[in-house]
């Protein structure tokens, strides 16, 4: 089964892929954000060129927010929603937390300059994370 890892950003999205076992994630690309509209198409466009059959999107544990505003988890959340409406594809919410930290682990490992965007490594973490759980009897399929 090939999955998509995403790491939602309010500036970019953090793209990776699942091999076809559904064991190792790897990053794919960056897109940069445009509009929900045009973002959904490319998204659209990869899951249809990579042969995806289910969607794993980092989701932030901290569901703290300022009187009247919302929180990135209410952000991602919304999101989903809006994506899930362009797919016909399970998506699957999974913990973010540290992906970040791991990121940027990976990005020196990688030899990326500080200043290079993670975002995609970000996803990469993110799907890793969802496949190893699946592998260890932590977490389940999505439902096709």
């Amino acid at each position: 089964m090939r999955f998509l890892g995403i790491d939602h950003g309010t500036k970019r999205i953090g793209l990776a892929v699942s091999d076809a076992s559904g064991l190792i994630a790897r990053e794919l690309t960056i897109l940069k954000r445009a509009s929900k509209t045009e973002d959904f198409a490319r998204l659209g466009q990869i899951i249809r060129q990579e042969h995806i059959e289910a969607i794993i999107v980092g989701a932030p544990t901290n569901y703290e927010a300022h009187p009247g505003q919302y929180s990135q988890a209410d952000t991602v959340k919304n999101w989903v929603a809006l994506l899930a409406e362009t797919t016909p594809l399970p998506i699957v919410l999974w913990d973010e937390q540290l992906s970040s930290a791991d990121a940027r682990e990976l990005a020196r490992s990688k030899r990326r300059k500080p200043t290079d965007p993670i975002d995609d490594l970000a996803a990469r973490v993110i799907l890793q994370s969802y496949l190893d759980a699946l592998r260890d009897g932590l977490a389940d399929l999505p439902a096709l």
